[in-house]
């Protein structure tokens, strides 16, 4: 059995996550690196095992939230399909199941809004878990002037707190934001992160949950 921390500890993981992180930099876009991977997984892992899934399904969700952005070594666009296929690869190479390993690639080429879809609870877990994720450490590039950042680092650089949390008894999954509204406003966060919110309630309506969006104690979605 593939466990998370010997994945973690693969060199040839290792290596590609530095690339794709260069990468990324390079293109001047949020961090996608060790910091989001750990957050996603921790995540993914927490809502299955919240609604009651077992250990395996909670393994095979986590090992799908750290891997899920290595494809942006290869390139950001289409970078959930390109990672998908690489995941597959080095799943299987280190001798995971093939069936448990395509449903980790199933995941991971799913989990990007322009084409993803919740195909399976893993899929489902890694969306919610992924489009969570916004705070301002992830911000990397230098910042002159906030007010005039770009919309998308604006908003994280506001984002205090970000967290997840699932309700079993109330089929209720949400996720609770603090923003900083001196820096943007409620509204910049929907102008970029609408359609990511609308997979999320998908996703989570295939859990058989609803959800929830709270941004400063206000409940929204």
């Amino acid at each position: 059995m593939i466990e998370l921390a010997q994945i973690k500890a693969d060199k040839e993981v290792e290596a590609i996550m530095t690339m794709s992180e260069k990468q990324i930099e390079a293109l001047g876009f949020t961090e996608h690196s060790r910091r989001h991977a750990g957050i996603v997984s921790k995540w993914s892992g927490v809502i299955l095992k919240e609604l009651g899934y077992d250990a395996q399904r909670v393994r095979l969700a986590e090992i799908a939230g750290y891997l899920h952005d290595i494809g942006n070594c290869v390139n950001r666009k289409d970078h959930a399909q390109s990672g998908a296929i690489l995941v597959y690869k080095i799943l299987t190479r280190m001798g995971m199941d093939c069936k448990e390993a395509a449903e980790i690639m199933m995941a991971v080429g799913n989990h990007d809004e322009q084409y993803g879809l919740p195909v399976s609870e893993i899929s489902s877990a890694l969306i919610i878990a992924d489009k969570g994720d916004v705070h301002k450490s992830r911000v990397k590039k230098p910042i002159d002037n906030v007010y005039t950042a770009n919309i998308h680092d604006r908003v994280n650089l506001a984002a205090e707190r970000s967290y997840v949390k699932v309700d079993r008894k109330n089929a209720l999954i949400a996720l609770y934001i603090e923003i900083d509204t001196s820096i943007c406003s409620v509204m910049d966060y929907f102008e970029i992160y609408f359609n990511r919110m609308k997979l999320c309630r998908r996703a989570a309506e295939f859990l058989s949950c609803r959800f929830s969006l709270v941004i400063n104690d206000t409940t929204l979605v």
